[in-house]
Parts: structure tokens; C-alpha cells; sequence
């Protein structure tokens, strides 16, 4: 019996598969690896932090969690004393049109404050 050309696998298809592969693998590392913390003494016993946390939306799910909770569970887990968030924000940030966003977007939160005891307490 001989096969039809038409039936035969085409070489190129299967390379876009392994590239389609590659990208999902890359994005799924890039997903894992999406927090990041900096501590500054400025005395003894105080100091300032910054924590940054990114997240993937897709579908109005935040992949492997929101960015904000990732950036405040990073910074917490320092178990620093007497930690205070000053400010904390999304970008971006569309406002009422943040829906939009909210159907496949990477987000980046920054949380910062300051930690420890000043002076005499």
C-alpha cells in the first residue's frame, strides 16, 4: 500500500509543538521565581524594606497568586519587628479600566515600609 503525501507528518509542525513547549516550561520558571525583598538598617535596630512581587493574570486569575499578596507575604516572612507599610501599589493601573487587565496582563506590586524600634523605646 502506498501512503499519500497527504497523510504524511509534516517535520515543520512538530517543531512548532516543541517551540509552543519551550515557552510554556520558560513561562511556568518565569511564574516560580516572581518575589523579591531588600532590607536597609538606618540604626541599630531599625531600618527600611522594599518587596517586590509580580504575578500573571489570565482570565481574572493571578498565577501563583495576586502580585500584592505576594509582595507582603515576602516582606512578612522576614519576621522583621514592628514592620509598617508606608505604601504599597500595582502597576499598572488603569483604574476603571483595570478589567481589562484583568483578561491576560503581568502585574508588579511594591510594598515598603519600615521595620524595627527608633530611639529609646
Amino acid at each position: 500500500m502506498v501512503e499519500s503525501s497527504a497523510m504524511a507528518p509534516r517535520p515543520h509542525t512538530s517543531r512548532g509543538l516543541h517551540a509552543v513547549r519551550l515557552a510554556a516550561a520558560c513561562a511556568l520558571l518565569a511564574v516560580a521565581s516572581c518575589a523579591s525583598v531588600k532590607f536597609e538598617r538606618t540604626t541599630e535596630t531599625s531600618g527600611t524594606f522594599k518587596s517586590v512581587g509580580w504575578a500573571f493574570t489570565i482570565v481574572t486569575i493571578d498565577l501563583p497568586k495576586s502580585a500584592m499578596q505576594i509582595a507582603r507575604e515576602n516582606a512578612s516572612d522576614s519576621n522583621l519587628a514592628n514592620m509598617r507599610v508606608i505604601e504599597a501599589r500595582v502597576t499598572p493601573n488603569w483604574g476603571s479600566w483595570n478589567w481589562v487587565l484583568d483578561i491576560i496582563c503581568i502585574r508588579r506590586a511594591t510594598v515598603s515600609g519600615t521595620w524595627g524600634f527608633e530611639g529609646d523605646q
